[in-house]
């Protein structure tokens, strides 16, 4: 070091410093943004059990969720009864309950604005950036989540109050011109709207919804993929059961897919989706679909597909799909589209309206690529208004089985491709043109799926829940523009999404109040001070539950020093405890609570354990018990020792065997009427049946005690004693 010191001085380090900063991609602000750029972080549905519904953004109808299916601002879900779901962020996760309504409100680089109109979410904020907003707005209120942690928030059914529970992390619920901070470890209640009442207590026991959330965070915090990608890249952990990673020497790191069937190549199992901004997306069938298909490469080593992530370093982009396509317009492969993945350092060019920036983050973030090369078919494809790429040689247009084609309208009305391909040989595949994207207008299908039969119609929530009213503290944007209304405009440029100023132009002007309806601002809010609560108990460590979706996936072991499972793991940012943290006493205990000892005095009222004896029977029930003797090293645990000034049930009377410790001196009755006997000991022998106290006893009958000899009188103590010494004078000598 002091060598370079000397050669080149400091300014030679500062400059080659300042070089290595401008050479690697940095996250882009909003300010550094196009405005006609579209977020690079999109929502998944990565898990779904029983009836979930879902709503493009700007549609009325619902149809049924899929797996995979990309989330954006304006799309919505419904999990019905006993159904659950899960959308993941990469930097956050959201899991919905049985009967919970959710939408987007926002979504973009900086924001996740949720709507819950009913139900209950966990909530899991692995990263948090300090210009990120985290907010969950509720019909009576909007919480703002300040850190990383686990949160559960609940809306009434009748949306007349909101519980928020925070486990860890910290937030603020804002609404009614109030502010209401709640911190880790606590429970807070908010009702009325004009103004709300809360109520903090302690965090009370997790339930089974609790517990899968848990076992779900524990699945990804210790996926063995996150060593070879970054942790930013949505649906990564599902690549653990599906495949493995190995070290290849042109490659690096490469995942392949283990459980494929013969001749599997990648883009070949699913359907396409129209979703705006990106235009035509790719929503794959296989549970570990979505990483691959939205980041990295593709590449075929020695006849086997493998997926090469991005740099582990560099936040990732999501694209909709990584392919090229061949044909998809007149003329061209026969009315046919068709397409095949893109290879290692090949350049994505999008379909979609962006800036020369967004186009070197999309594929420096999920591929080793020349920044001068980006730059170079950047301006080729798009500033010179072309999309003809077939200049360029790319590495698996040749390969056996990667083209995948089908009819133009199977592909726009999202259709299962594996059921309507079409095969194309090696001369069409030789002379078709290539091209970024593909000209083929959207249809309605291409938003929601082919129509299932009306005896098929899916869950929708009630109509109340639909319509319902939120409270928002920060103002999201217009809704989206519904898909009949883009339409026309989309057919006079097939296959190309329009832009965001073309979107504005379709939107009628309106004031921000009446173009969302459905949202509440919230008015300027002043700190207040909520009601503490009665507390509830101790939580406990949660049993793991096993992974719904997932056989075979160990429980994971309790770690003490932490309320929940899963809390201190690694990969969740943290920013520790904050200097106005609440004082120790309003803190959960987070060491699991030890079982009750039963004690009466601990809940005089409280009946004993079952089976029980009724207090005004008059005989037991046939399969009566008494209790069993506490432990010796326990003496003020024994169930039938009474309490002063409390009244307890009727207790079985002790067994006519009892007997009080040997050497033990018996008090005169007058001192002590109710002396309670030594527990019975127990008999191999079958023992007699506990007698029956009178109906009108008030505390449990007790045997009387033992019958002790009248004390003598001194003077009738000398005339005993005078009588036996002449009992011994009368006695003959010898006797």
């Amino acid at each position: 070091m002091r060598s370079i010191l000397n050669k080149f001085g400091w300014y030679g380090i500062a400059l080659a410093l300042a070089l290595i900063t401008i050479a690697r991609p940095q996250p882009s602000s909003a300010q550094d943004r196009d405005p006609d750029d579209p977020p690079s972080r999109v929502a998944r549905i990565g898990y779904l059990q029983g009836s979930v519904s879902f709503q493009p953004a700007g549609e009325s109808e619902w149809v049924g969720a899929v797996p995979n299916r990309p989330m954006t601002t304006g799309d919505q879900l419904w999990a019905d009864q006993d159904s659950r779901a899960e959308v993941q962020l990469g930097s956050a996760v959201i899991r919905l309950a049985p009967n919970t309504g959710f939408s987007f409100l926002n979504l973009d680089d900086d924001t996740v604005q949720i709507q819950l109109s009913s139900g209950s979410v966990n909530i899991t904020v692995r990263r948090l950036g300090d210009d990120d907003t985290f907010e969950v707005d509720t019909p009576n209120q909007a919480f703002t989540i300040f850190r990383p942690g686990h949160y559960r928030v609940e809306a009434g059914s009748n949306g007349d109050y909101t519980a928020i529970t925070v486990r860890q992390g910290e937030g603020e619920a804002t609404g009614g011109g109030q502010s209401f901070t709640v911190h880790p470890g606590q429970r807070a209640t908010f009702t009325g709207t004009d103004r709300l009442y809360a109520d903090v207590e302690q965090v009370d026991r997790p339930d089974d919804f609790d517990n899968w959330s848990d076992s779900r965070d524990y699945r990804h915090d210790n996926s063995r993929s996150a060593e070879y990608l970054s942790h930013d890249v949505v649906g990564y952990d599902d690549l653990d059961d599906y495949g493995d990673w190995r070290d290849d020497p042109n490659y690096g790191h490469v995942w392949y897919p283990n459980r494929v069937a013969y001749g599997w190549a990648p883009y070949h199992d699913g359907h396409w989706a129209w979703i705006s901004p990106w235009g035509w997306t790719w929503v794959d069938d296989s549970p570990w679909g979505y990483a691959p298909f939205h980041y990295g490469r593709w590449v075929n080593v020695r006849g086997r597909w493998g997926w090469i992530a991005g740099p582990p370093a560099v936040r990732p982009v999501y694209a909709p799909a990584l392919v090229v396509f061949i044909g998809g317009g007149p003329g061209g492969a026969g009315g046919n589209v068709g397409w095949f993945p893109l290879g290692p350092r090949e350049v994505y060019v999008p379909s979609y309206h962006v800036s020369p920036a967004y186009v070197n983050r999309v594929n420096v973030s999920n591929t080793t690529v020349n920044v001068t090369q980006v730059t170079n078919v950047y301006n080729t494809t798009i500033i010179n208004n072309t999309t003809n790429v077939t200049n360029v040689t790319y590495v698996n247009r040749n390969v056996q089985g990667a083209v995948m084609a089908v009819p133009q309208r199977s592909f726009a009305s999202a259709q299962p491709v594996a059921k309507a391909s079409v095969v194309m040989n090696a001369r069409e595949i030789a002379s078709a043109p290539l091209s970024a994207r593909v000209a083929v207008a959207p249809t309605r299908e291409s938003l929601v799926g082919p129509q299932p039969p009306a005896a098929n119609r899916v869950a929708a929530p009630p109509a109340a829940i639909a319509n319902r009213q939120v409270v928002a503290r920060k103002t999201p944007p217009p809704p989206p523009v519904p898909f009949v209304k883009q339409q026309q405009a989309l057919e006079a440029h097939p296959g190309q999404p329009l832009a965001r100023t073309e979107v504005q132009s379709l939107r009628p002007a309106m004031s921000p109040a009446a173009a969302r309806p459905m949202v509440k601002q919230a008015p300027p809010a002043q700190p207040a001070t909520p009601a503490m609560g009665r507390p509830a108990p101790p939580p406990v460590q949660p049993a793991f539950a096993q992974p719904t979706n997932r056989p075979g996936n160990p429980p994971p072991a309790a770690r003490p020093g932490t309320d929940r499972p899963g809390m201190d793991r690694p990969g969740i940012d943290r920013t520790g405890t904050e200097p106005n943290s609440p004082p120790p006493a309003a803190q959960p205990n987070n060491r699991p609570a030890p079982p009750p000892a039963n004690r009466p005095e601990m809940a005089p009222n409280r009946p004993e354990p079952a089976p029980e004896r009724p207090p005004n029977a008059t005989q037991p029930p046939p399969n009566y018990r008494p209790a069993p003797p506490p432990p010796v090293n326990r003496p003020d645990t024994n169930p039938n020792r009474p309490e002063p000034n409390a009244e307890r049930p009727p207790q079985p009377a002790p067994q006519p065997n009892n007997r009080p410790e040997p050497n033990r001196p018996t008090p005169p009755p007058a001192a002590q009427p109710n002396n309670r006997p030594e527990p019975a000991r127990q008999e191999p022998a079958a023992r007699p049946q506990p007698q029956t106290p009178p109906p009108s006893a008030a505390r449990p009958a007790t045997p009387p005690p033992r019958q002790q000899p009248k004390p003598l009188t001194p003077e009738e103590k000398r005339k005993q004693d005078e009588k036996k010494k002449q009992e011994e004078k009368q006695k003959p000598q010898g006797a």
